[in-house]
């Protein structure tokens, strides 16, 4: 269409051959230039029919304040603005550093919602820049100009389809083919050799088929060249150089020349010019561009046009809300090398990441995992590094299982100052007498005393308004706690509330806050004395700023992987971090899935994840996916005890369906438990090379028969997340379906009443017995104002019960309350249940030290036949639980859990 109206325009022009008078045919950029942006526009509405809400973007970066480019800028602005374009212009002042540009551009190459960036040139700049340098920074497929080497080299060669044009040679073409002439066989001269305009006009030119000369300032006869020219395009920079009489009869001429020279007829007394000297040439050209109103408009639209183009590129491989990113490639070695030590795993986090890789590597949704850092304790010889195993696990794993962020060291130093301060004051009040003990905390200086915040908050709790002006009894009631010695915390329980407020905490302000309110002793009079009292609560915070950021890892395919906190929160609420959760569901988007860890039973992780961290965080998860494993459910079918370091005993290594089914009551329990908050559960079957197709059948079974939605068999382990494919997909379709997450309990409930609705409905317990210790706290408690805090039970994670004994599905007992006590920095009460008998030692207690001496001994005795007697502690033989899990994936704005039931602890 475009070709028959130039052809039109020709032949209509006025052309008097008698009198050797020729007027040449005026190609208008600004016609032609309208045309392209109707196009653009029409290229738009469609984009936006496609993709709601989407606009490209475009960036123009300007060094300085030169007049020239800001007109120049000013069009562009203008232009994209009617097109539909989302254009911003950038401007750094005249003193701006070429390091400082080159940082921008990075900016702005980033930036996923821009599509164009064009550096405006000359760059303006008092400091040093390399032009150069500055160009080719910008990424290649945002440069919209063309002028990088990259986009240049591939003009060079040819590859028109895979680069982008530089503006005013694609202009130019555009208008010589408004002519209607064919540029093939022509001959052609350009003169200038410009990265900008010359050199590529030339390369379009050749790539078109026309015979190119390209001339210059240092051309000898340059009339002579450009009388044989059938197209002459014209870029020196001289005003009015090229005259008419040296054209070829019905040339096309092209000129790309904006140049001032005098003219009083004007108001500035300029006037703007060419390169070729129109009113010669017009008469001798067949085609020609006037000056203003030819290539300037053309390039603009081509600008324009450069940026849809870029856009559209974007598109072809966009989806909305789709991380790109690529993921290893797995290539399985069978039999698969036994990459992790530990025997007797369910596979809680070996199953989160193999989900995680399914749905991210395999299912192409967006995925993130959330775990927590392994303890380093005594754990290494049996456990591995706790960060998964085989084809599922966090690499590299020895980082992972060493320091990594030092979560675990800020929070040993935050403890050990406590204790220490603690000491400290008990030690300078029973020492200093009041003054001595007020210039210690407030100091005299230059006459005057200054209180820090945290004594300015105990002032104020102690009803103090006026501290510049304390009276002797106000100053004795400031300066002494009476920390009564007994009372006071030991480090590991200070250490492990700390990691609780790690994890529970929501920012840097909410855990400085939680740290502050931390009770650490009593007085003697049995007041509580919190890390504020103690006047180093800014302190702790300090100690611990950095622990509060989740470190980002990933999986062996390449799944991010946020790990934070570890299990010094066992005895707590034992799940991953709530920042963990909420910064990976933000990067996840609306359609993604975070899977997240709750360890601890299944009946312990759950209930406190639901009851503690969700109520804490405002997260709900959308699916609970419960880990299982043949060799597990047979332990609570009554199989024989399974010790670490030992042969597995042949029940767990042969078919045996019988002992199979008597175990899967306990799964049966664990899934009422699941079911209990409202939300669908899946079962994940976690595979072993001794299962028989029997067993995994039996397991699938008795799981949709006790209420699962889903049951599959998994073999993460072995395969990646290929092994994962048919949970992830079982998991996406349980999330489709409608729930509403409830919570055990109301939290206005009195604390007895709480225990026992979560003992009856997740341990099966007929009732609770809280001792004289634990039914004095729990009058203590509410007279305190603490009865509406959540609770967290700490009790063995071996059994449903209090007896670690008690296998499957325990039943006809009540549980034990011995004591309660209150972590109000992590906010919440933990009953500690069980009787002393019944209780496990603290893994790393003196206690629990004997007691693993003593199991090493006596397998070595067993296995030698010697009489060892020599007391030896090796870290490495602790033993490990045998555990039954859960997970859930929640998508869209929930977190997801994982948490875990129990076997029988490897003895």
């Amino acid at each position: 269409m475009l070709s028959f109206a130039a052809l039109t325009l020709r032949l209509g022009s006025t052309r008097c051959r008698g009198g050797r008078h020729n007027l040449a045919t005026v190609v208008s950029g600004n016609k032609t230039s309208q045309l392209v942006r109707e196009r653009l526009k029409e290229d738009l509405d469609k984009m936006r029919g496609q993709f709601p809400g989407f606009r490209p973007g475009l960036v123009v970066l300007q060094v300085g304040d030169r007049d020239d480019s800001n007109l120049y800028i000013s069009m562009k602005l203008k232009a994209a603005a009617k097109i539909g374009i989302n254009a911003n212009h950038v401007r750094l002042p005249k003193t701006a550093t070429e390091d400082e540009v080159l940082r921008r551009i990075v900016e702005v190459n980033e930036n996923p919602e821009v599509h164009g960036l064009i550096v405006q040139l000359p760059l303006d700049s008092i400091n040093p820049m390399d032009t150069e340098k500055v160009t080719n920074a910008v990424a290649p497929e945002k440069d919209v100009d063309g002028l990088t080497s990259i986009n240049a080299g591939k003009l060079s060669r040819g590859d028109l389809r895979d680069c982008f044009i530089p503006c005013t040679p694609k202009g130019c073409m555009k208008l010589i083919s408004q002519t209607g002439t064919s540029v093939a066989g022509k001959n052609a001269v350009v003169i200038g050799r410009s990265k900008i305009v010359g050199a590529p006009m030339h390369d379009l030119l050749l790539w078109s088929h026309a015979t190119v000369t390209t001339c210059h300032s240092k051309t000898t006869d340059l009339a002579a060249q450009v009388g044989r020219a059938d197209i002459l395009v014209v870029g020196a920079g001289k005003a009015e150089m090229v005259k008419g009489e040296w054209l070829k009869e019905g040339a096309v001429v092209i000129d790309c020349g904006i140049n001032h020279i005098p003219d009083n007829s004007k108001e500035n007394g300029m006037r703007v010019v060419g390169d070729v000297h129109y009113p010669s040439a017009k008469e001798k050209a067949g085609f020609i561009t006037p000056v203003p109103g030819g290539v300037g408009p053309m390039t603009v639209a081509m600008l324009m046009e450069n940026t849809v183009q870029s856009a559209k590129r974007f598109l072809k491989t966009y989806q909305p809300g789709k991380w790109n990113i690529s993921y290893t490639k797995l290539k399985p070695q069978k039999p698969q090398p036994r990459i992790t030590p530990m025997p007797l795993g369910e596979g809680t986090t070996t199953t989160t990441l193999g989900l995680a890789q399914a749905l991210g590597a395999h299912l192409h949704v967006n995925s993130f995992a959330c775990v927590r850092q392994p303890s380093q304790g005594s754990n290494f010889g049996v456990k591995g590094g706790a960060v998964g195993g085989g084809y599922s696990q966090v690499i590299p794993m020895e980082e992972v299982s060493l320091h990594l962020t030092s979560d675990t060291q800020a929070v040993m130093a935050a403890s050990s100052l406590v204790v220490d301060t603690i000491n400290a004051r008990v030690l300078s009040e029973s020492t200093q007498s009041d003054k001595a003990l007020f210039d210690w905390l407030v100091p005299l200086r230059d006459g005057h005393r200054k209180f820090s915040l945290s004594q300015l908050n105990r002032l104020k709790r102690l009803g103090i308004e006026k501290p510049e002006t304390l009276k002797p009894e106000e100053i004795y009631r400031f300066i002494r706690l009476d920390i009564d010695p007994e009372t006071k915390t030991l480090s590991g329980s200070v250490a492990s509330e700390m990691m609780a407020v790690l994890a529970l905490s929501t920012s840097l302000g909410d855990m400085t806050r939680r740290l502050a309110r931390m009770v650490v002793a009593y007085s003697r009079k049995g007041k509580p004395v919190t890390t504020e009292d103690l006047g180093i609560s800014g302190v702790l915070a300090t100690l611990m700023r950095d622990a509060v950021k989740p470190s980002l890892m990933q999986t062996m395919e390449g799944t991010p992987v946020f790990v934070h906190t570890c299990p010094l929160s066992d005895i707590a609420q034992g799940n991953s971090s709530i920042l963990a959760d909420q910064i990976a569901l933000k990067l996840v988007g609306p359609e993604g899935f975070v899977v997240t860890e709750a360890e601890g039973g299944a009946e312990l992780g759950m209930e406190k994840f639901f009851d503690i961290k969700c109520r804490s965080s405002g997260l709900h998860p959308d699916v609970v996916v419960m880990v299982a494993t043949v060799h597990g459910l047979k332990i609570h079918g009554g199989g024989p005890a399974v010790t670490a370091g030992s042969a597995m005993p042949k029940e767990y290594s042969a078919e045996n369906l019988t002992l199979l089914e008597n175990g899967c009551s306990h799964l049966k329990r664990q899934l009422e438990n699941a079911r209990a908050f409202g939300l669908p559960v899946v079962v994940a079957i976690n595979t072993f090379s001794t299962d028989t197709d029997a067993e995994l059948g039996l397991v699938c079974e008795q799981a949709k028969l006790a209420g699962a939605l889903e049951a599959v068999p998994c073999s993460h382990w072995a395969e990646g997340g290929a092994g994962a494919v048919a949970l992830g997909q079982a998991v996406q379709r349980a999330a489709e379906i409608p729930h509403q997450m409830n919570f055990l309990y109301d939290l206005e409930m009195p604390i007895d009443d709480k225990i026992r609705a979560i003992a009856k409905s997740m341990y099966g317990a007929d009732d609770v017995e809280l001792l004289p210790q634990a039914q004095q706290k729990v009058a203590l408690f509410s007279k305190q104002g603490l009865g509406n805090l959540p609770i967290c039970m700490a009790k063995t994670h071996l059994s449903l019960s209090h007896d670690p004994e008690r296998k499957g599905v325990p039943t006809g007992f009540t549980l034990p309350i011995r004591d309660i006590h209150a972590n109000l920095g992590a906010g919440f009460l933990y009953p500690l249940v069980g009787t002393p008998e019944h209780t496990s030692p603290r893994p790393n207690s003196k206690k629990a030290r004997m007691v693993r001496t003593k199991q090493m001994l006596s397998r070595i005795r067993r296995e030698s036949g010697s009489k060892y007697r020599r007391r030896v502690y090796h870290p490495n033989l602790q033993p490990s639980p045998v555990s039954m899990t859960t997970t859930s994936a929640p998508r869209a704005n929930s977190p997801c859990l994982l948490s875990g039931f129990t076997g029988q602890r490897a003895e």
